[in-house]
């Protein structure tokens, strides 16, 4: 099964991702993480990558769909895999459905309000040495500024100070809507009320794939 998880910025996705990657086994692939990985390399693609996300823009189709397509063709990708942050695009759903076209599927939508996603954004804070994330306001580091794990320092990413995350979220809405309609016509999208805790959210989540899981096997036996 192909498990897309949509949502603003800051609604949770990587840390559903990473909950629903251990209670199903299948792995978790992070747009975010995979351009992470191109800018820090200092690629081409990577410089042109970090400059769209400072301004706080999406990166172009072509540099993420490219990203994709080669990780999702390994092996640990075989029975499936967990998408977080793609598609953004109907162009980029269309070119995942060419290069996996069997796969079934189910679209997953955490929402948030504006409010909230300004507020937890604002207070993320990253390892700039290990990428662990903490946050001031619900997960706090035993030493204030200093990575729990490699006692690397915290940083506020360029893309969580408030002006851009609202730049962010109206980028994000303009080019989403188009995709969960399309979804939505084709049957495949659940959207989920991403207010409450992490273990509220997972629960839902669990809920939905278990009963596609469960539909998928019944209907393989009949």
């Amino acid at each position: 099964m192909r498990i897309i998880l949509l949502g603003p910025p800051g609604c949770g996705k990587g840390t559903q991702g990473q909950l629903l990657e251990k209670q199903y086994g299948l792995p978790k692939i992070s747009t975010g993480d995979l351009l992470r990985q191109v800018v820090k390399e200092k690629t081409t693609l990577g410089k042109k990558a970090e400059a769209a996300m400072n301004r706080g823009e999406l990166v172009s189709d072509e540099v993420v769909v490219e990203m994709v397509k080669e990780r999702i063709s390994k092996e640990d990708c075989r029975l499936g895999y967990i998408l977080d942050g793609f598609p953004r695009t109907i162009f980029q759903a269309g070119r995942l459905e060419e290069t996996d076209p069997l796969r079934p599927q189910l679209v997953l939508d955490i929402k948030l309000s504006e409010q909230t996603v300004i507020e937890r954004l604002s207070a993320r804070r990253i390892c700039s040495k290990c990428g662990a994330i903490f946050n001031i306001l619900a997960k706090m580091p035993e030493k204030e500024g200093v990575c729990d794990i490699c006692d690397g320092k915290l940083i506020q990413r360029d893309d969580d100070t408030p002006d851009v995350i609202r730049k962010r979220l109206r980028v994000y809405f303009e080019h989403t809507q188009p995709l969960i309609a399309y979804y939505q016509k084709r049957k495949l999208y659940q959207g989920i009320n991403g207010e409450g805790n992490v273990k509220v959210v997972f629960a839902e989540i669990c809920s939905i794939l278990d009963k596609e899981i469960l539909g998928d096997e019944v209907n393989k036996t009949v």
